[in-house]
């Protein structure tokens, strides 16, 4: 199997403290550092390049690669929000936020997605993708929940521990190598920024690894 470099988007544009999944965000200001910052873990040669179609993803995935052809998949956006996009974690109901919270794994957000529903999409573009790849690595530019959702399905990991086990940053590089029935993956780049994301309302937080997606 060719490497696959999984790549998370860069800092997007919106406050602390927003629920957004599938909103298309623009990026902040400092994209360019972030992205300089990414490109000095990447090969110089990639056989092709996947990206989800929001632009916080294909924008990063375009400036990197430039001179190969970008295959966007809606398969591989962040999970949906549904009535929640864009509203602040803090001001959603208490009767809805409640039993996602306690099962957001099987759980659908109303009018969105569970994180179930999500890892099914993904892990099946994730199959396409590695069954079309060639013999140079190949790149995924994508979602913090997205990465995770492949990475718990390459190790095993319940989706219900993913958080935990894989706290993934904006502007993360980690490569996946191996075959197919024995992959095996290392993080290259995984920068934890100022300051932490919020995922969750603050009454949530207990110490606990952050959400990030």
């Amino acid at each position: 199997m060719s490497d696959i470099y999984l790549i998370r988007h860069t800092t997007p544009a919106v406050d602390k403290g927003i629920c957004y999944g599938q909103t298309d965000l623009d990026v902040t200001e400092s994209f360019m550092d972030e992205a300089a910052v990414i490109r000095q873990h990447l090969p110089p040669v990639f056989s092709s390049v996947h990206s989800s179609p929001l632009q916080r993803c294909s924008r990063l995935a375009a400036h990197l690669f430039p001179e190969l052809p970008l295959t966007l998949h809606p398969q591989l956006m962040e999970i949906h929000c549904g009535e929640w996009e864009m509203r602040g974690w803090d001001d959603l109901p208490k009767e809805e936020i409640d039993p996602w919270m306690k099962d957001f794994v099987q759980v659908r957000i109303p009018g969105g997605e569970s994180y179930s529903d999500l890892h099914t999409r993904v892990t099946a573009c994730f199959h396409r993708i590695r069954t079309d790849a060639g013999e140079a690595p190949i790149a995924i530019v994508a979602h913090g929940g997205v990465i995770r959702s492949i990475l718990s399905h390459i190790t095993g990991t319940p989706l219900i521990d993913s958080f935990k086990v894989f706290s993934l940053y904006y502007g993360c590089v980690i490569r996946v190598y191996g075959q197919p029935g024995d992959p095996g993956y290392e993080i290259l780049s995984n920068q934890a920024p100022p300051e932490k994301e919020q995922h969750k309302p603050k009454s949530f937080y207990s110490g606990d690894a952050d959400r990030s997606a």
